[in-house]
């Protein structure tokens, strides 16, 4: 079996590939939430230029990734995490575009009906980062008792996904939109906010208790 250095001696082909994508995909989230946004906080300047962000954000997402490897090369965590932030943005745009189309459908964008949606955007989104996280991020190809593997990914979700909710619900219920920002786009920076904070949770939670063998 290979060492852990040895898995992470050579950056893949298609890892570049992989987080140009992943670049692309977070810049067409960010493209659809500034287009909804005028004046005050946002300049209309710098709406009216946001297509490039469909340029900078897949040569940044590949560029951050070759850097993390040549720094992997002496602390592997570094690539480690820069993999599973790459995953755990793509999760994020899933999520948060599960729990725009809620709001769409709903028209609620504060109380319980958001808790409800966001719990269900950010599980739904969580469980389906566990093959990228342990094959791509983490390089665990361990085919052995991978019931118990998911129920400890499972069981960590779940931590983090009590953590996501109270820390949203503090931002959007608690506080509420701040400096006249609209509340669709407070409720999206609310679920920005919650999945930044469970970031460093989950990372360690997965490294340490499911995927370092």
């Amino acid at each position: 079996m290979a060492s852990k250095n040895e898995k992470y001696s050579k950056m893949e082909a298609n890892d570049a590939i992989i987080a140009a994508g992943i670049g692309g995909g977070v810049a067409v989230y960010f493209y659809y939430i500034l287009g909804q946004s005028s004046g005050g906080l946002i300049a209309e300047s710098f709406v009216r230029w946001r297509w490039l962000l469909l340029i900078v954000f897949p040569l940044l997402a590949a560029l951050g990734l070759q850097i993390a490897f040549l720094i992997g090369k002496k602390f592997l965590a570094i690539y480690q995490l820069a993999k599973f932030l790459l995953v755990g943005a793509m999760a994020a745009i899933l999520d948060l575009t599960l729990l725009n189309l809620f709001m769409v459908l709903s028209g609620a964008t504060s109380g319980a009906g958001f808790n409800v949606a966001k719990g269900i955007s950010f599980a739904a989104a969580t469980s389906l980062k566990y093959f990228p996280d342990k094959l791509w991020a983490f390089k665990n190809k361990n085919r052995q008792n991978l019931k118990r593997e998911f129920g400890k990914f499972f069981a960590i979700t779940l931590a983090g996904l009590a953590l996501n909710i109270f820390i949203a619900d503090i931002i959007v219920n608690q506080i509420g939109p701040q400096w006249g920002i609209p509340a669709e786009l407070w409720a999206n920076l609310g679920g920005i906010g919650a999945i930044m904070a469970v970031f460093i949770f989950n990372f360690f939670g997965y490294k340490i208790l499911v995927f370092e063998k």
